[in-house]
Order: C-alpha cells, then structure tokens, then sequence
C-alpha cells in the first residue's frame, strides 16, 4: 500500500512539472516589483488600516525608489441585518470597496485601475462598547481582505508581464 500511494505521489509531481505550472511568486523581479509600489491612502481609520496592510503585503524588501504610486480611494457601507421584532439590529453587513490608481513614477501614467470589493457581517451586542469594538473588527478583516486582493490582481498582472504603452 505504501509503495502505491508513493507512486502516485511521484506521477503528481511529474504530471505537474509537465503541464507548466509554475507558481504565482516564483517569477523573476515579481516580489522586487511589488516592493516597488509606493502607497497613498485616503484619511481616516479604515485608509490607514488598508495602507498599513498593504505595506506589509508589497513592500517587506523595499530595496529601492518606488516605480510605482498606488492612489487609493475607499467607500464603506453598513447594512442592518438580523432585525429584532423591537427594530433593533443584531446583525450588520459592512461592505468595503476599494478603487486603485497605480501611476508610474516619475511620468504619472496610469499603468493599471482596479477596483476590489469585501463583503462581511459582524453581530451587534446590547452593550454600545462590544457593538463599537465588533465594528473595529469588521474594519480590520475588510482591510486585510482588500489588501490581499489588490496584491494578487497585482501579482498577476505584473507576472504576466506590464503592457507596454502604445506608440
């Protein structure tokens, strides 16, 4: 049985090796190229906390000048969900939506627009404070969750290579 599954595990390995794959971060330059996006957040808590998210996520070997500035411009909602039959929510929905400008530096020229949308839920307790503290938390994971996708839309698109501008 051992040798079985020992040799399915080795005709995985060769099946993938043989169709192409070849991870996302493994590209040459990718993690330097991503370190190289400067970020600009709007004001507030939430702009900070995607700011600071994605510092971390793009820039952990900042080596260099940017080549990249990130504008980022955020809108956030909050639903009341879970009604109680005496009109209060136990529920919310928070909805973050995050737009992306990344301009070239020196010239300015938007290189590529995104736009990035998280959706998630929280309870609302009875006690003001628990309510205020569980929507500091939505906030964060909001954050977090937009941080990570704008990486990978990044990620992707500079791995499949930057289109260069037309003449």
């Amino acid at each position: 049985m051992k040798r079985v599954l020992a040799l399915a595990a080795v005709f995985a390995i060769l099946g993938l090796s043989g169709c192409g794959f070849t991870p996302l971060y493994a590209q040459p330059g990718l993690v330097s190229s991503l370190a190289s996006i400067e970020v600009a957040a709007p004001d507030g808590r939430t702009g900070f906390l995607l700011r600071q998210e994605l510092d971390d996520a793009l820039a952990k070997n900042r080596s260099g000048p940017a080549a990249y500035r990130m504008n980022l411009a955020i809108s956030e909602a909050r639903y009341p969900r879970g009604i109680r039959t005496d009109n209060v929510a136990t529920r919310y929905e928070y909805v973050l939506t995050a737009d992306y400008v990344l301009a070239r530096l020196p010239s300015g020229a938007v290189a590529k627009r995104g736009r990035v949308r998280v959706e998630l839920t929280y309870d609302s307790a009875d006690q003001p404070y628990a309510s205020i503290v569980a929507q500091q938390d939505a906030q964060q994971r909001a954050a977090q969750e937009a941080a990570r996708r704008i990486q990978l839309e990044l990620a992707g698109w500079l791995a499949a290579g930057e289109p260069k501008a037309k003449s």
